[in-house]
């Protein structure tokens, strides 16, 4: 991660918006990439509410009258978030919006990630240049090869790491339709052995008329297996 801002934070739950992947601007949009302002803070520290508007390295790329807000709570045994895109404007614009969410692991050997997979069609991008849509066989999700794979439908992972002896539940109730996994499989340079990313994903595009406000609700849920 460099924290100049030359490149993009990788880690915690970084904001992929208005874009997921590459498309019209540059890689998954601009919110990782800019600062968002702190709107309040809780007296005891416990919650904090971020925003987001247009200014000119956002206008020069995506023109569009929006107002985001992240809200993030830690409560006494799950941390809260709460993702608010609202359209300030009359004119409607599209997008579309992931928490590219990085969880520690002690090893991926140790992983599994249950969840509805089964059954479930995705989006494998590793194959050709354009990916290969394939069905899940798996109810458990065990990771051996590089991976960046979009499960359409998927919003309720559960990471379980047999090396803590934990689990935790990624707890999407609003919004976040679908799941993307993700790892630099071999790539010991990044780490690949102790970490995954498990993302809530509105992949499918949203059009959002002047005044509506899109909602994505996610909470992380910690126990012990």
């Amino acid at each position: 991660a460099k924290m100049d801002g030359s490149k993009p934070i990788s880690g915690g739950l970084s904001h992929c918006w208005p874009q997921f992947g590459p498309g019209a601007i540059q890689q998954h949009g601009f919110a990782r990439n800019v600062n968002w302002e702190v709107v309040s803070v809780a007296d005891d520290a416990s919650s904090v509410e971020l925003s987001l508007t247009p200014n000119d390295y956002t206008k020069e790329m995506w023109d569009k009258e929006f107002k985001c807000t992240f809200t993030v709570a830690l409560g006494e045994d799950q941390l809260d978030t709460k993702m608010n895109v609202e359209n300030v404007g009359e004119e409607a614009f599209d997008f579309q919006a992931a928490l590219h969410s990085y969880f520690t692991v002690s090893s991926l050997e140790n992983l599994e990630i249950s969840g509805s997979f089964e059954g479930k069609e995705f989006l494998n991008k590793m194959v050709g240049d354009e990916g290969e849509m394939q069905t899940e066989e798996r109810t458990a999700i065990t990771i051996s090869e590089e991976y960046d794979r979009v499960y359409k439908g998927v919003n309720d992972p559960v990471l379980k790491d047999s090396g803590k002896g934990k689990s935790l539940a990624v707890l999407n109730t609003a919004g976040w339709e679908d799941t993307v996994l993700w790892n630099p499989y071999g790539d010991e340079g990044m780490g690949f052995n102790n970490f995954v990313c498990v993302e809530s994903v509105k992949f499918d595009s949203v059009t959002l008329e002047g005044g509506a406000t899109w909602v994505g609700d996610m909470a992380l849920k910690p126990s012990d297996l």
